[in-house]
């Protein structure tokens, strides 16, 4: 459903990559504050399969695209942007990261063509932030800072890096974590706890603590190494199951690792899922792992806090700023002692999977709506 454009309201135009769920409640939530339309420039994530119908259902904002243009593997830029701002006429625009976009807006402000406010999302962790990809990217985003009017980051510390290291200045720095609401993601219980328990008798999950791990197989995510650290743990331990839900370039040489520590008992490698599909491995799991070595965010964190599942998060994912001692443990997984350590103490603390209630397992996510508004406040 979209909200019919009011008079009071000041308009915002986000031109964003694609749809991904974890972006729908944010992305409501502001356009209660504003008029807010979202230009995306794919039709979907290159590296997500997702039921894109069912997405836009869910979004209470004004959604166009902007399609032709340039791609070129992570790089985009889209013809029209110009176009597109002089027929919306919003008085923010957005652009996301330090990307062609972004960078195409600064220089329209720059020379006269637009007034408007800009500002970009980053995603950043604290991590990607002192230890950035390339001396090329450095360089940008230290110039581009210096030129936007805001900038939207995940977390207090990231927030801190930019005030401290680059001297933005506190007002023009938003905090705001990705957002998803409980009542969103829970809201289908009967479906969700169906598929649980149908994960449970076909899986032979029942009595078991299991460790669910969400996301796609890849270097960033270092499974091989974390399967390897933790193997003889469970090699010792009949009682616990690690569930990895997903597919990538790296199944192979998971099941290989699986194999060659002869944990292949201990592993489960169910596919990739979404949805309610999805929500239902949160609801039969006992806890959840995200040990990258590398993660802007880490959005399923915020999932798996929602399903209350205690979580085992590595430090360099932004998401770990998530995490306190009451839903769950940092780790460092370079450290393979640090990782098998805090396992055991982690896996210690988790309930064996009983009769699935969504009611019994209620959301350990702190409600963020109101620092969000706050936030915002800065710019609208």
């Amino acid at each position: 459903m979209i909200k019919e454009r009011g008079t009071s309201k000041q308009r915002m135009m986000i031109f964003h990559p694609a749809l991904a769920p974890y972006r729908i409640d944010q992305f409501n939530l502001l356009n209660e504050r504003v008029d807010l339309e979202v230009v995306f420039l794919m039709e979907e994530l290159s590296d997500f399969t997702m039921d894109q119908k069912k997405l836009r259902d869910a979004c209470q904002f004004k959604i166009s695209f902007l399609l032709n243009g340039l791609h070129y593997k992570r790089r985009l830029f889209r013809f029209g942007i110009l176009r597109k701002i002089r027929e919306s006429n919003p008085d923010i625009v957005m652009g996301f990261e330090y990307s062609l976009t972004t960078q195409y807006l600064i220089m329209l402000k720059k020379t006269g063509v637009i007034k408007q406010k800009i500002g970009t999302f980053v995603d950043d962790s604290l991590d990607i932030c002192n230890n950035v990809q390339s001396t090329l990217r450095k360089w940008v985003r230290n110039r581009l800072v210096k030129q936007l009017d805001f900038m939207v980051v995940m977390s207090g510390e990231v927030a801190a890096f930019y005030r401290d290291h680059l001297k933005m200045d506190e007002k023009r720095l938003i905090v705001s974590p990705i957002l998803q609401l409980p009542e969103r993601l829970r809201k289908e219980v009967a479906t969700i706890e169906s598929f649980a328990s149908r994960y449970v008798e076909a899986y032979g999950l029942r009595g078991k603590k299991i460790v669910l791990f969400v996301g796609r197989f890849v270097p960033e995510k270092a499974l091989p190494q974390f399967l390897k650290n933790i193997a003889p743990l469970l090699q010792s331990r009949d009682d616990v199951r690690l569930v990895l839900v997903g597919e990538g370039k790296e199944r192979e040489q998971i099941a290989e690792v699986v194999k060659e520590k002869k944990i292949e008992e201990k592993v489960i490698l169910p596919g990739k899922y979404q949805s309610e599909e999805l929500y239902g491995w949160y609801a039969s799991a006992s806890g959840f792992i995200l040990p990258s070595l590398s993660e802007t965010f880490g959005a399923v964190v915020n999932e798996a806090l929602i399903f209350g599942l205690r979580v085992f998060c590595s430090r360099y994912a932004g998401a770990a700023s998530l995490i306190t001692p009451e839903n769950g443990v940092v780790f460092n997984p370079l450290d393979s002692r640090d990782t098998c350590v805090k396992f055991q103490q982690y896996i210690t603390n988790l309930e064996a999977v009983g009769n699935i209630s969504l009611e019994k397992k209620p959301s350990l996510m702190e409600d963020l709506r109101l620092s969000f508004l706050r936030e915002w406040r800065k710019i609208i």
